[in-house]
């Protein structure tokens, strides 16, 4: 029996939990390097208040969760989940690279709409991900015994 530490040292997991934990990182690194950017790089520049653009990307971010969770969750369960964990991927690389080049350009507008994307590419990842471990896991990795 493995225990959950071991499942890291496993073929069937290490990927998954590398892909999870990336796109964790990915998101709020963006997010963070974003709105700090605009709270002390650029204040002026953006057009509108800081506290309001500092706001705005919040809930940008946020909204997708409340959109497509749900439409997220019927698409897990309709296609096959490592395809469709590389597809939702492949969108994730696609709006970082426009980021880079949105940073760039210090283009602020097109660096809030990538942040609504990336919110609706985690949306999406999020009901695949945990679709996915009872397929990968047994019950007794998914869920620890307790000796008590």
């Amino acid at each position: 029996m493995a225990t959950q530490s071991g499942l890291l040292k496993q073929k069937r997991f290490l990927p998954y939990f590398i892909t999870q934990a990336l796109g964790a990182f990915n998101d709020n690194v963006y997010k963070n390097v974003l709105l700090i950017l605009v709270a002390f790089a650029a204040p002026g520049a953006i057009g509108v208040s800081t506290n309001l653009f500092i706001n705005l990307a919040a809930g940008l971010f946020i909204l997708p969760f409340f959109l497509f969770s749900a439409f997220a969750g019927e698409l897990a369960d309709k296609f096959e989940k490592s395809q469709f964990i590389r597809a939702v991927k492949l969108v994730e690389i696609g709006i970082m690279c426009l980021a880079a080049i949105a940073f760039i350009y210090e283009s602020y507008m097109v660096l809030l709409f990538l942040l609504f994307l990336m919110g609706t590419q985690s949306a999406f990842f999020g009901p695949v991900k945990y679709a996915l471990l009872p397929q990968i896991l047994t019950p007794k990795e998914l869920v620890p015994v307790m000796p008590w």
